[in-house]
């Protein structure tokens, strides 16, 4: 059982896919095919961990004072303004939203906001060096956890 899996409270005792009828075959987070295609459809989840990845090249140019780019903390720090967002805000609450492993995928992905605005923000004031530390410890950590959890949510629909 994998670590979405246990997060996500799937059945283990259930029949590996290649034991059930191809019509019936599921995806590890027990959708059938067609939802966890549609799953797919509404949420490309390479373009997102790419997205979310690249935060760090961004903010780093910010630190580095090499970026022209004009970010606001105050928009940064919403999480639901990205594609992601949008998506698990929206549709994805929609159709996932009762798994646990969910919320923890939310949350998750609030956290890493709340650190790439508090990166903005410190770079704003003049305070690279904080800035630098929290690019380094706290928006790290929530970075690599999105990327995680959207891995495993990948690995969860068959994708991965």
């Amino acid at each position: 059982m994998g670590f979405f899996s246990k997060l996500f409270k799937w059945d283990d005792k259930a029949p590996p896919n290649s034991q059930l009828p191809s019509q019936l075959q599921q995806s590890e987070l027990g959708l059938d095919a067609k939802a966890a295609s549609a799953v797919l459809a509404e949420l490309d989840i390479d373009k997102a961990i790419a997205a979310h990845e690249n935060w760090k090249a961004r903010l780093q140019k910010r630190l580095d004072g090499t970026s022209d780019e004009v970010l606001d903390p105050a928009v940064v720090c919403l999480d639901n303004r990205c594609d992601l967002g949008k998506w698990l805000h929206g549709p994805g609450n929609k159709r996932l939203g009762h798994y646990p492993a969910f919320t923890v995928l939310i949350a998750r992905h609030q956290y890493f906001h709340q650190q790439a605005g508090a990166v903005v923000a410190q770079t704003q004031a003049g305070d690279l060096a904080g800035a630098e530390k929290t690019l380094n410890g706290p928006f790290k950590y929530g970075s690599s956890q999105v990327v995680l959890l959207l891995k495993e949510l990948k690995r969860g629909l068959g994708q991965g």
